[in-house]
């Protein structure tokens, strides 16, 4: 009887490429996807961000097929998400090393950077959207 030795395991360098999970829970390394995504894979991507300019905090970004998962592993951030409803107030969440926040689906957010930080975010890439901010907004909330 033969047998076939087990494939090797592969090590993933998470600041250079992400995980995306499809259907059925295959896990595969792949290239990073930040806008645009046509996947139907969840995308689990780390970032180290020295810049306000790493986290494109000029724009808004929106998932509108599912939440995402905002994590901060070092450093520290402030998501800022839009208002729910016209004219209302921004709300601004600080996050600091360990923590986490949920971004609901479809609800405009951006980061804004404390420190040089290491982050990582889990989302369902597909129709995701990038739109340039076009004036700082008025009436923040800090959580």
């Amino acid at each position: 009887m033969t047998t076939t030795p087990p494939s090797p395991l592969a090590l993933v360098d998470l600041f250079a490429s992400a995980l995306h999970v499809g259907p059925g829970g295959v896990v595969r390394a792949g290239e990073r996807r930040m806008a645009d995504g046509a996947s139907d894979a969840w995308q689990v991507a780390a970032f180290h961000a020295e810049s306000d300019a790493d986290v494109h905090a000029d724009h808004w970004e929106t998932h509108p097929e599912a939440d995402e998962a905002v994590c901060c592993l070092t450093g520290g951030v402030r998501l800022h998400l839009g208002s729910v409803r016209p004219g209302g107030p921004e709300d601004t969440v600080l996050l600091r090393p360990g923590t986490a926040v949920i971004v609901p689906r479809g609800r405009r957010h951006r980061l804004e950077l404390d420190a040089p930080s290491d982050l990582m975010s889990i989302t369902l890439r597909a129709g995701t959207r990038l739109e340039r901010r076009t004036a700082p907004d008025e009436g923040s909330t800090r959580h």
